[in-house]
């Protein structure tokens, strides 16, 4: 019995010392709007498929602006291409949504 036990020690100190063995991983990087043309999958709220254009804060910011709004804040692109952020028109601060085509929606009213 001692001899079956010095040789299941044996063999759990030999497995013990065996050469680690890297997994690779098979998940992909989820693209974010800084990569523009790439699909998203995995993201929440995204559907399987669907492309992000290659509009900037920039862009939005520049719609926002000839459009009259100022202290435009907080832009941050969702994966169905829309922009949100917080912006000021008449003295009225509320929070947007632009659209790709560039139509600008209040949010919350």
């Amino acid at each position: 019995m001692q001899k079956l036990n010095l040789l299941a020690l044996a063999m759990v100190l030999a497995a013990a010392g065996a050469p680690a063995v890297a997994q690779t991983s098979t998940t992909n990087q989820v693209p974010t709007s800084a990569s523009p043309g790439t699909e998203v999958v995995g993201v929440p709220g995204c559907h399987f498929g669907e492309q992000i254009d290659s509009s900037t804060a920039e862009d939005v910011r520049q719609t926002l602006s000839q459009a009259g709004y100022t202290s435009i804040t907080g832009l941050k692109k969702s994966c169905d291409n829309n922009w949100h952020g917080i912006a000021t028109l008449n003295g009225v601060t509320t929070r947007v949504m632009i659209t790709p085509e560039g139509r600008i929606v209040h949010e919350g009213d």
